[in-house]
Parts: structure tokens; C-alpha cells; sequence
């Protein structure tokens, strides 16, 4: 099974440490990744790091930043392993990612990574959309002030990052995906 089942790492990069995007809920997001790649490692099963290279020079992720754009330490992949780099909030717009799982005859993906709202969700959607299986490590992702825009309505007030992942997670849950623990994907991992 799990030559079937590709762990999806999204944007795990060094310019989200900086302060431009503001708080963050789950410190140990990066922690839970490291565990699910070596997991994975050690089964020889397929790994996909995903990298946002942003088109606006302001952001963190923009190539001009030099080590914003860079995995972090946790999750620097190894050579041979797969690494997609993209500029939209999907992994699969402008890269050869839904390709490369069919080649491969990849059915299931295990996704983590930053941020939860933006990438993570949207990657996660459009994966079950295009047929695949689904399970969000949702302890192994994150939210930041920066990941909610409550400009729109006057008085709403903005929710915290912890709220703004857990209503991302509660939006995929059961409808694009499953949600579960690092430790329970891990315990069932074969």
C-alpha cells in the first residue's frame, strides 16, 4: 500500500519564520512533518516537497529573498527525492504534479505543510477533486494572523490562527478529505 500512498509536503520554507505573516498557531507543525518524512523515508515510499516561489517581491517567498524560499531543516529533502516548485496556492496549476502521480500509479496522498487556509486547502481540494485519496495531517500544518482578511465586513472581528486552521481543517474534513493526527496516520502507516 504504500507504494500508492505519496506524502505531500507544502511549502515548508524558511520565509515563514520571519515576521511578515504575523502569529501562528502550532509551533510543532514542522516537528510533524519531519516524522512523517521519516516515516516515509524509511519505507521507501513516494515523497513530493512542493516550493512557492511568490510573484510578489514583497513577500517572504519571492526568489530575491535568497533563504526565504529555502526548506527548512526538518524537511530539506534528499537527493532523488521529488521536488515541484509552483506560484499558485494549488501544487497542481503550472506544475507536472497530477502527471507525475498517474506515471507513478500514485492513488492516495498524505498532505502537510503551510499554510493550512491558503495552500494546504487548496491543494487538498483540487486533489480530490482529480480522484485522489486524501488524508490531511492536520497537526502537521498551520495558520497565521496574515492567513484571514476580515477587511471585507465592517466589525467582524479576526479570528486567531488556531481558529482560522481548525475552520480550514473543519472545511476539508469529510468532504475533500480526512483529517487526522500525525500520530494516528503513523500508527497505521504500511
Amino acid at each position: 500500500m504504500a507504494a500508492h500512498r505519496a506524502l505531500l509536503l507544502i511549502d515548508i520554507q524558511k520565509g515563514f519564520d520571519t515576521p511578515f505573516w504575523g502569529n501562528r498557531n502550532n509551533p510543532d507543525a514542522e516537528k510533524k512533518a519531519g516524522q512523517l518524512l521519516n516515516a516515509w523515508r524509511q519505507a521507501g515510499a513516494p515523497i513530493i516537497h512542493i516550493r512557492h516561489l511568490s510573484r510578489n517581491a514583497g513577500s517572504p517567498l519571492h526568489p530575491s529573498t535568497g533563504s526565504g524560499v529555502d526548506f527548512k531543516d526538518e524537511v530539506t529533502p534528499q537527493d532523488g527525492e521529488t521536488v515541484f516548485e509552483k506560484s499558485t496556492n494549488s501544487a497542481f496549476i503550472g506544475t507536472p504534479l497530477e502527471a507525475y502521480l498517474h506515471e507513478h500509479g500514485i492513488s492516495d496522498l498524505v498532505i502537510c505543510g503551510l499554510t493550512t487556509p491558503h495552500c494546504v486547502s487548496t491543494t487538498t481540494r483540487m486533489a480530490a477533486n482529480l480522484g485522489f485519496g486524501v488524508t490531511l495531517a492536520h497537526d502537521a500544518c498551520a495558520s497565521f494572523d496574515v492567513s484571514a482578511d476580515t477587511t471585507w465586513a465592517d466589525g467582524l472581528q479576526k479570528p486567531s490562527p488556531q481558529m482560522i486552521h481548525e475552520m480550514a481543517v473543519s472545511h476539508l474534513h469529510g468532504e475533500f478529505c480526512t483529517a487526522l493526527s500525525t500520530d494516528t496516520i503513523l500508527a497505521t502507516f504500511a
